[in-house]
């Protein structure tokens, strides 16, 4: 009797948590929508989870009933689906057999039920991994159909079954992992005793009985993974803020470049592209007193090889040659565009103005793409580019055959995924010749 009174005790501090459990896991599922974009989904999602073991009926019983203290019979059989490594869905089925003690009067009885419960990975939201790559724990709750048979009475008692229980897991391997769960079911509205009996300790069963009666599994088993994939989601470490902060951070990194070294940041520069040595403002403008749209200093460069200087050099110490060979001047496109940003025909008319004080020199227009999209496609659109500024040139008045274009396709040498890189290798560029 001792014993039972405890567990009575124990079973209405336990209904409290029932309640919080349910809503907090309809809550958690809920939440677990809005994040699974957010996570990589290269894992495996479905598990089938057996388990067997201990079970025992609580309250009610018919006063001079007595259960077994423990009962060896109990299996349990479900299925179970992950949204992500934090939050999961599964459904089960259980079937309890009991019996009497050595001091009880003679009953058996039987339970049967079936679950759908919200999964809480706890090991996930707490970094077990931090410590351990084989521990995990797991908090399910739900609601689910349940009834009792007993040799005392004929048919089914039917009821509704409240389940919450707590699952300790270790990792064999990416495909099983050993399971062993406690579980705390209570019913309600069950009519009978688990004896099979009308009447309880304290009197006549009340027909609508709440949540009074409770039944206790302890069990050991297997989660069996499946799916193509190499680990399952009880597995994954949730990292999606870290790499959120990660590609913040990278393009903070980005947007602090200076490509073109004029001083002024890429995420404020104006003309990414102007050339080494060019007087600039704060946005990175070369500065053109004379509103000619070309910077001053390229002005005076350009008059001076008028008179026969062709020497010349930029304040970093390069010549023109060098500019234009090195990639300091280039012709920018929009996305899927073959027609040059305004902001790049002051590097169009650079060369233009180059070509025409070279009339011996020659000179290689090469186009690029980013990699967004069907390689084949955007080996087309840089030769497409390419035409389209040698076009520019000639109707500039510069003879074609000085002029060959090159479709060189995709430029993989910057991050695909920033917007800002990929900005700077839809271009055309210059080899003189």
């Amino acid at each position: 009797m001792l014993f039972l009174t405890k567990i009575l005790i124990f079973n209405f501090k336990m209904k409290k948590i029932i309640y919080l459990s349910v809503a907090l896991t309809g809550f958690l599922n809920l939440y677990s929508q809005e994040k699974t974009e957010k996570i990589s989904t290269d894992y495996n999602k479905w598990s089938i989870d057996i388990n067997a073991g201990l079970s025992r009926p609580t309250t009610p019983f018919t006063q001079g009933y007595f259960v077994e203290d423990l009962s060896f019979f109990h299996v349990d059989f479900g299925a179970r689906y992950m949204f992500n490594p934090k939050f999961g869905l599964k459904a089960d089925i259980g079937i309890d057999k009991y019996d009497q003690s050595k001091n009880s009067l003679p009953f058996k009885g039987e339970y049967y039920r079936a679950n759908l419960q919200g999964v809480v990975n706890v090991g996930r939201i707490l970094n077990f991994e931090d410590f351990s790559q084989r521990l995990n724990l797991q908090l399910h709750a739900g609601f689910g159909y349940s009834y009792l048979q007993t040799d005392a009475f004929d048919g089914k008692d039917e009821m509704t079954n409240v389940p919450i229980g707590l699952t300790a897991q270790f990792k064999i391997s990416e495909r099983v992992a050993l399971n062993a769960d406690f579980t705390m079911i209570n019913n309600i509205s069950q009519h009978y005793t688990f004896d099979g009996n009308t009447g309880g300790v304290d009197g006549p069963i009340i027909q609508d009985r709440g949540f009074n009666s409770t039944m206790y599994n302890a069990t050991l088993g297997f989660s069996i993974y499946l799916g193509k994939n190499g680990k399952h989601a009880d597995w994954v470490a949730d990292n999606s803020e870290l790499i959120a902060l990660e590609q913040r951070v990278a393009q903070l990194e980005i947007m602090l470049n200076d490509t073109d070294r004029d001083g002024v940041a890429d995420y404020v520069d104006v003309e990414p592209n102007t050339m080494g040595g060019i007087t600039v403002d704060t946005k990175g403008r070369g500065i053109d007193m004379n509103s000619n749209g070309v910077p001053d200093e390229v002005e005076s460069y350009i008059e001076r090889m008028k008179k026969g200087d062709t020497n010349i050099s930029t304040k970093g110490g390069q010549s023109i040659e060098d500019l234009i060979n090195g990639g300091y001047i280039n012709v920018y496109f929009d996305t899927d565009s073959s027609k040059p940003k305004s902001e790049s025909m002051d590097a169009v008319n650079f060369v233009i103005q180059y070509l025409r004080n070279k009339p011996n020199a020659s000179v290689d227009l090469i186009g690029y793409a980013d990699e967004i999209g069907n390689s084949e496609y955007n080996k087309s659109l840089s030769v497409a580019r390419s035409t389209y500024v040698k076009d520019i040139i000639t109707k500039a008045g510069i003879n074609a055959s000085r002029l060959n274009t090159i479709g060189q396709g995709e430029d993989n040498s910057v991050d695909a995924n920033s917007k800002e890189a990929r900005s700077l290798v839809r271009r055309v560029t210059f080899k003189l010749k």
